[in-house]
């Protein structure tokens, strides 16, 4: 089915669609041009929506905004908003009632006419999607990169070839009682995570393995050999799977020995180039190649796999040397949206640094970030909701008293940036990595990196 076909089969449906935001304003803008009838519902109020909500009422939406914006949802198809979970009572009843519950994404992985690589984790499924889309490109393939990356593709299908690949970076919000079956599906790795919206842990789990659940033997599946959790998805699996690993021996998939990182198929191996030669810094972003690798095979050549690890500088937000200023380097690492990815972050550089942190709470243990604070940084600013959290953890840590660490909290976000440039001096590093998601003070972790991008580019 096209997606005109698509629209078209749905034209004399009620339809909603939750919350106005980067994925379903497209969707919304698409559906009313097509003549549906759509209500558009999101938590803000008319005055926050401001021109937004006006241009939707000029093209024929019906609004239902402020903090009653889901109750009594009983319209045909319900578009959710990743961040509302399948099982909130609101969605439930209208399920109960015959609405028909799905979402931007579920609809476009059902009309991609080409084949797709969905990656999803808990850590590096950004880069790894980027570096995956790269790697295609770099071999001569239109590539379509999107998903929770940013950039939703449904509005696009209809530019899309059956000769391009869809790259997806997947988020278990977006998982969650999803029905999907990618060509190729990749788990990173899983740690706790967004642990305020799931149910439990093994709610959060299962959702990443819709990914792949609904795969055949001649599909692929990518899993992580050094996580713990790879061995209850491989359970799971229908589909045939390759293994990424720094430590250990597959017989499929891609692996890093004795600095030397190899791809291997049906148990023969194939050098590909030394650790040492990828260009992106960090134990995390070797795995991520790994993972690439593995998930291209068949796709891409070797030396196309080399040629772009020596080269491609990384993802926004990520790592993101945004200037050196006075001999200080200021880093925009405001993807790193758990303590995992901080402590990924902390690990990959080569000086301790000044690290900005705090942000929504997720509702994670900080512990075990409150240690590598201790050992990997030099002085703390915390801001946010997570602020104390962050702080009650490095000062529990067992590395605190011999560490000599200071921690200051700075409410304000531009006063915390400024007030750790203050105290940077010659040759240090001054590191946003919040640990924690954006929502308490921006949209998402874009918004936040572009700020901190902004008041670092002002400094004199």
């Amino acid at each position: 089915m096209t997606l005109s076909e698509y629209i078209d089969s749905i034209k004399d449906r009620r339809i909603a669609v939750i919350g106005i935001g980067v994925s379903n304003e497209p969707l919304t803008e698409l559906l009313l041009k097509s003549g549906c009838h759509v209500t558009a519902c999101d938590r803000r109020s008319p005055a926050e929506m401001g021109a937004e909500g006006k241009k939707l009422l000029d093209m024929g939406a019906e609004l239902k905004l402020g903090e009653d914006y889901l109750e009594g949802l009983d319209q045909d198809i319900i578009f959710r908003t990743p961040g509302l979970m399948p099982f909130d009572p609101h969605l439930e009843a209208a399920k109960a009632r015959g609405s028909i519950i799905t979402s931007e994404m579920e609809v476009f992985m059902a009309l991609c006419p080409c084949p797709i690589i969905a990656v999803t984790g808990s850590d590096g499924k950004t880069t790894t999607s980027t570096i995956i889309s790269e790697l295609l490109k770099a071999s001569g393939y239109k590539v379509h990169l999107g998903g929770n990356i940013g950039h939703p593709l449904l509005c696009e299908t209809g530019e899309i070839g059956q000769e391009d690949i869809v790259v997806l970076e997947l988020s278990s919000f977006q998982l969650h009682s999803m029905n999907c079956c990618p060509d190729v599906a990749v788990i990173t790795n899983l740690s706790p995570n967004h642990l305020d919206k799931h149910k439990d842990f093994q709610d959060y789990m299962d959702a990443k393995l819709s990914i792949f659940e609904k795969q055949q033997p001649c599909h692929r599946l990518v899993l992580n050999l050094d996580d713990s959790h790879s061995e209850y998805y491989a359970l799971h699996a229908k589909s045939s799977i390759s293994y990424f690993t720094d430590r250990g021996e597959v017989d499929n998939g891609a692996v890093c020995s004795e600095g030397l990182i190899y791809r291997i198929s049906g148990g023969q191996r194939r050098p590909v180039m030394r650790a040492s030669e990828i260009k992106l810094p960090g134990e995390h972003n070797l795995l991520n190649y790994l993972a690439a690798f593995a998930a291209v095979e068949g796709r891409v050549e070797d030396e196309v796999c080399a040629r772009v690890a020596k080269t491609f500088a990384g993802v926004e937000h990520r790592l993101e040397q945004v200037r050196v200023l006075h001999g200080v380097t200021y880093i925009n690492d405001s993807i790193g949206t758990s303590p995992t990815r901080t402590s990924a972050g902390l690990h990959a550089l080569k000086t301790k640094p000044i690290v900005i942190a705090g942000g929504y709470d997720k509702h994670l243990s900080f512990d075990g970030l409150g240690d590598e604070l201790c050992l990997l940084s030099k002085r703390v600013f915390l801001t946010g909701a997570t602020a104390e959290k962050i702080r009650a953890a490095i000062l529990a840590s067992k590395y605190y008293k011999d560490s000599g660490l200071q921690v200051e909290v700075i409410d304000d976000f531009k006063e915390a940036v400024l007030a750790a440039a203050s105290s940077a001096g010659k040759g240090d590093v001054v590191l946003l990595s919040p640990a924690c998601a954006a929502f308490d003070r921006f949209k998402n972790f874009m918004e936040r990196g572009k700020y901190f991008k902004e008041i670092v580019m002002e400094l004199k």
